[in-house]
Order: C-alpha cells, then sequence, then structure tokens
C-alpha cells in the first residue's frame, strides 16, 4: 500500500449517510482539505447535500470513480449491499492497495478481504452517532496482515469525530456494537422517559427536557472526568432513606440491570447475525 506523507490522505467514501457525513464534517473541521475526499452516493440528492455543505468536495455516483486516485477507502454502506460493492471494487484495490475502513457493522474482515480479491489492508471501525458532534465514542480492530503505519492513519481518521479504543480480537466488535454502537439511542430513551415523567409530576414539558437533558450530560462528564467508577459515584449520591434511593429501589425491583443485559446480548447477537446473514459471496446470474 502506498502512502504519502500528507497527514490527510486522499480518502474515497463509498456511501453518504448519516456516519459517513458525520466524518467528513470531522476531518474537514480537523483541517483535511476538501479536495481530498470523493464522496460516492447513488441518490442526486445525497450527492447534491454533501457538495453544498463542503465546498470542494467531489461527489461521484459510480463507486470506482470514487475510489480510483484514493489511498484510503471507507466503507460505509449497508451492510446488505457490501459484499456486492466491495465485489465490483475489487479490480480496482489489486492495482492500488488502499487502507480500507470498514463502517458497516457485523461484516467481518475477512469477508470483505474476500470480496476486494484477497491481500486487503482492512481495518474495522464502529462509530456512534455523536461523532456527528465530535463526541463519538469508536473501537477499531485491525486485520492481522495491517501494519503499523496503516494502523495509525486509521486511528488518526477515527479520532476526528471522537475518542477511539482498539480491541485485539475481531469477536469484540459484536460487543462494541452493542455497547456504545447502538449505545447512544439506549440514553436517548433514558432521557425520554425521564422528560416524560417529569411532566407526569406536573413540570413543564420544556423544564422537564432541559432538566433531564443537563442531569445526563452533567453525569456523563462527571463519570468521564472523576477518578471514581460509575458504582462508586452512584452510592456517593444515594443517601439511606433519600429520595435516590426510593427511585433506584423501584429500578432493582424491576430488573433493570438485567433488562440491560438482555437488551446489549440481543444487540451483540443481531450484530453476528448480520455477519452470518450478509457476509457471503454476491449472488451472480446463471
Amino acid at each position: 500500500m502506498t502512502q504519502n506523507n500528507d497527514p490527510w490522505p486522499r480518502i474515497a467514501v463509498i456511501g453518504g449517510g448519516q456516519m459517513a457525513r458525520s466524518l467528513v464534517g470531522g476531518w474537514v473541521a480537523r483541517g483535511a482539505p476538501a479536495t481530498n475526499i470523493t464522496v460516492a452516493d447513488p441518490l442526486p440528492e445525497q450527492r447534491a447535500w454533501l457538495a453544498e455543505r463542503f465546498p470542494g468536495l467531489a461527489v461521484q455516483a459510480d463507486n470506482a470513480a470514487a475510489a480510483q486516485d484514493a489511498e484510503v477507502w471507507l466503507l460505509a454502506v449497508k451492510p446488505q449491499q457490501l459484499a456486492g460493492v466491495a465485489s465490483s471494487l475489487a479490480p480496482l484495490a489489486a492495482t492500488i492497495q488502499p487502507l480500507v475502513i470498514s463502517i458497516v457493522a457485523g461484516i467481518q474482515a475477512a469477508d470483505i478481504d474476500r470480496w476486494l480479491g484477497g491481500n486487503a489492508s482492512i481495518v474495522r471501525a464502529m462509530p456512534n452517532r455523536p461523532a456527528l458532534i465530535g463526541a463519538g465514542a469508536s473501537a477499531l480492530y485491525a486485520a492481522s496482515n495491517v501494519d503499523q503505519a496503516a494502523r495509525a492513519r486509521a486511528g488518526r481518521l477515527i479520532e476526528a469525530v471522537g475518542s477511539t479504543v482498539w480491541v485485539d480480537s475481531e469477536g469484540d466488535m459484536d460487543s462494541v456494537t452493542a455497547v456504545s454502537g447502538s449505545g447512544p439511542a439506549y440514553f436517548f430513551l433514558l432521557i425520554e422517559l425521564l422528560e416524560a415523567a417529569g411532566v407526569a409530576e406536573g413540570l413543564s414539558p420544556a423544564v422537564a427536557r432541559r432538566l433531564a437533558i443537563d442531569t445526563a450530560a452533567g453525569a456523563a462528564e462527571m463519570a468521564r472526568t472523576s477518578p471514581d467508577d460509575p458504582a462508586t459515584l452512584r452510592a456517593q449520591v444515594t443517601s439511606k432513606g433519600g429520595t435516590t434511593a426510593a427511585a433506584l429501589a423501584v429500578f432493582e425491583a424491576a430488573g433493570l440491570r438485567d433488562i440491560v443485559g438482555r437488551a446489549v446480548a440481543a444487540a451483540a447477537a443481531r450484530s453476528r447475525e448480520l455477519a452470518a446473514e450478509f457476509g457471503r459471496d454476491p449472488v451472480t446470474a446463471g
């Protein structure tokens, strides 16, 4: 794989959905020239939005046209589309040997490598929705043939939209998907429910929403910066016989711990199902 010394390589983004947009926005906000980036998407409205939002960025309807001059390919399509997309890019991958970063849920590096023709440098990444505002939490996994320079480049690109961690086992990516990939929705649900409960107790919707959102943000920031673990922080704000203890007792009686565990397990299982369902060679007409 050829790499230049530019901290912002030429990048082809295959798929122009929300996560791709967030990554492009993060790169541009941190100094990447929009002219270094090309996005391929079949929908004209997606291409028009991207071109207007990021002046200088190139857009293409054809994946190969977008990828032909790029050192890094970001695969950002749906799981059921990836086999066809990667297989169509295989001849080009053999020629230019790019670093391939996949943010597609579930699909394993070995399947992507097979579709791309073999011997591809593949890094899987799982960003999450807060990447849209530069506050994402992403995990990365590198296939065994990815060298340190390529790992570092992938890490720098994903760090543009938030914090990153590396995992050594690809199987951990299913758990990552369940915890952080899907995790923002769990917190949005809790905020939604807390707001509704506040309204039921007589607060105005505006006040209930503000309190629920700011309380969640404050608790997250305290957990992020405190030397204490979340269990200790919880205990510190739970006085015996007090209001917090009364609320937490209801959570415990309702089996909240078990519910959260089962929810995360269901999300991880679905990630594994995606790999089994769509991690196959595309069917060709006979």
